[in-house]
Formats: C-alpha cells, sequence, structure tokens
C-alpha cells in the first residue's frame, strides 16, 4: 500500500500545496519550521485520525481558516481510492471515500496504515502510562479498524460513569444525603463490556509484539537485550489475569465491585484499561528510570519497528514515516534503523539537510521552504 497523492487544504501551514508520491524512499529536506512535518502529519492523521504533535484538531487548521482539508490518492495491489477529510475544530469532521455520499470518520480506518517514528516517541520509554496505552491502542485500532467504536464506547462509558461518582462523592462531602445509585451497576456492566474486549485486543497484540520487539531491538543494539512486554491490569491486582473476553467481563465486574466504596469516596473510576500499564523491560530492570538515553532509543524504535512487520505481516504494508528522527540518533543507530525500513514499500522521511539522511535511503527529494514543496 502507498500513497499517490497528498493534498491539502488550510492544513497547518499550507494555504493548499499539491504533493504527488511514488512507491520507494521520499525524503523533505528542508530548514526547521518550514512545514515538512505538517505534510507527513497529514498523511499520519489519515491513518489514525489524531496527530503525534497535539492531542486536539484546532492547532491544525490554518491560522484564520474555519476548516482544514486533507485528500490523499492511495494504491494497495490494482485498487485505488480517494479519502478526504474535512477537520472542524468545535464541530464534527467529515469524510468522504471515493467522492462518495459522506460516511463517518472511522470509516476511513485501515485504508491508510502508517507507522511513524519521530522524536516524540522516546515519550513511549520515559513518559507517562498513557503514552504506552496510546501507542497500544492505536495498534490495535490498525490491526483491526472496527476498535475505533470500541475505544470511542469505552470513553463514553467512562465518562458518563465518572460523572456519576463525582456528582455522588460531592453530595457526601456537603453532607447531602445519599444519591441513588442503582444505576451504577448497569455502567459496572457496560464499562466491563467494552473494557473486557480492549483488555483482550491489547493482550493479544503484547503477545504479538514480543518476539518481534526482541528482534528488533537485537538488530538496533546487538546483545544489549532482551527486552520483553509486560502487562499490567488494575482489574487484575497487577498482572494480567484472565484471557478470554467472558474472563476478562468476570474480572472486570468482581475487580469493580471490590473498589466501588474507594470510587465513591474519590468520585473516579479506579480501575479498567484507562489505569492499565504496559511495562517495558531491558533485561530484569524497568527501561524507564534504568535504561541510558541511548537504550531508551533503541526500545523505542525497536516498539516502532515491531509494529511495521507485525501488520506487514498481517497484509496491506504501512507506509513508513521518519519524521526528523536522523537527526537524534548517533551513527550507529541512524545507519542500523536506515537498512531496517529502506525496503519498506514507501518510507517518508523528513531532514533539515541532506546529510541527516542515510545514503541507503536513495529515492525522490523534495525542498521544503516558505510553504513551498519543490521536487529536486
Amino acid at each position: 500500500m502507498h500513497v499517490t497523492h497528498l493534498s491539502l487544504a488550510d492544513f497547518r501551514s499550507y494555504a493548499r500545496v499539491e504533493v504527488p508520491l511514488h512507491p520507494g524512499v521520499t525524503a523533505f529536506v528542508g530548514p526547521n519550521g518550514q512545514g515538512k512535518t505538517n505534510l507527513v502529519e497529514a498523511v499520519g492523521y489519515l491513518a489514525t485520525l489524531a496527530s503525534h504533535r497535539v492531542s486536539s484538531d484546532a492547532p491544525l487548521v490554518r491560522m484564520g481558516a474555519d476548516r482544514a482539508v486533507i485528500r490523499a490518492a492511495v494504491t494497495q495491489g490494482e485498487r485505488s481510492q480517494l479519502i478526504e477529510l474535512e477537520l472542524n475544530p468545535g464541530k464534527a469532521n467529515r469524510a468522504r471515500i471515493n467522492r462518495s455520499s459522506q460516511v463517518r470518520p472511522r470509516d476511513v480506518l485501515g485504508i491508510v496504515r502508517t507507522v511513524l517514528f519521530a522524536p516524540e516517541d522516546l515519550a513511549l520509554v520515559k513518559g507517562d502510562p498513557g503514552e504506552r496505552r496510546r501507542f497500544l491502542d492505536e495498534l490495535v485500532t490498525a490491526r483491526s479498524p472496527r476498535m475505533a467504536g470500541v475505544r470511542s464506547d469505552y470513553e463514553r462509558v467512562l465518562k458518563q460513569r465518572n460523572t456519576l461518582l463525582k456528582s455522588a462523592a460531592m453530595a457526601r462531602r456537603h453532607g447531602g444525603r445519599g444519591m441513588d445509585l442503582s444505576t451504577l451497576d448497569v455502567w459496572d456492566q457496560h464499562l466491563a463490556r467494552v473494557g473486557a474486549e480492549l483488555l483482550a485486543q491489547r493482550i493479544d497484540l503484547i503477545a504479538a509484539m514480543q518476539p518481534l520487539a526482541d528482534k528488533a531491538y537485537e538488530a538496533l543494539a546487538p546483545g544489549g537485550g532482551p527486552v520483553a512486554l509486560e502487562y499490567r491490569s488494575s482489574s487484575a491486582g497487577g498482572g494480567v489475569g484472565a484471557h478470554g473476553r467472558d474472563e476478562l467481563y468476570a474480572q472486570l465486574i468482581g475487580a469493580l465491585a471490590e473498589v466501588r466504596k474507594q470510587e465513591i469516596e474519590r468520585g473516579v473510576t479506579l480501575v479498567g484499561p484507562h489505569r492499565d500499564e504496559l511495562v517495558l523491560k531491558l533485561g530484569q530492570l524497568p527501561a524507564k528510570g534504568y535504561a541510558s538515553h541511548g537504550e531508551s532509543w533503541s526500545y523505542a524504535l525497536a516498539l516502532r519497528l515491531a509494529s511495521y512487520e507485525l501488520l506487514r505481516a498481517e497484509g496491506n504494508e504501512p507506509v513508513l514515516v521518519l519524521d526528523d528522527v536522523f537527526a537524534e540518533l548517533d551513527t550507529r543507530r541512524r545507519e542500523r534503523l536506515a537498512e531496517l525500513v529502506a525496503p519498506g514499500e514507501q518510507v517518508l522521511v523528513t531532514a533539515a539537510v541532506d546529510d541527516d539522511v542515510p545514503g541507503v535511503l536513495a529515492g525522490a527529494r523534495f525542498t521544503v521552504a516558505d510553504g513551498e514543496v519543490e521536487r529536486v
């Protein structure tokens, strides 16, 4: 699978830009702040409906504009599709496929798949648990686009349940009569049902990722491993606990019952996938807090490479995006990473100068400066 054309209107710094693309390596080169990352960010948005740089859509719309449009032509085998996304901050986004009638934005998920390497990836190892949960859930959705709906349902149920708990907690603090919490049992069931589905997918993903991550780390840092991915569930007292969906449902229901008193006192849901953690181990120790800067970089890169190999093995090879990542690496890691990604069907690279692009990644070159994207 590869993108053959990218068109942006009022996206980030671009009033309008048209970029023809081809299989193989394409590098966007230019000084920082000129819009290189904006181009690959748009490709990534098509794959995840989110930016790897910001948490909301508002910064993606050019200043002074009401909306932004991302349009891309995508080819997989003999099939070509045109995807259009209209970003409307504060309102519902819109989507079209092949210029047909409007579809839900999440209906485009799965048409474009990307694996993105970026300086922000260091947070996968050194950052908060939320970074690792996001990594898992985006990859879960890339494997199975229907999971976008499950994640949305979970967030909705969690919000409703937290609202009920918060109201109960406030009533108690102000000496009022206890609220009727009979509906809490219903919300427990909803949370456990969708939570079990999300948990099952995460556990299955980690099992598939483990050998690939270990292999990728060995390729990047020979003799430096092994690495281990350990899922810690808030509903199982730290371990994984159950694996089947029915078992996971029962596990969540039981855990919610155990902490109900504390939840009502604190006004927040204390167990569930939103509280779980992916622990990354290097040898016998957690990478966070123990791994060196170089080891942390190798670990983050290994997770991305494992993601790529997993998606590739399951069909519809993803576009590899390397956003200004080579400037962050020492020479050894730079060359090893370049050799590993070079065979990809489509590789998009951004760099401040030509020398930041390893020689093995020879291919098309575009210069990016003053809002203009020009083929060299």
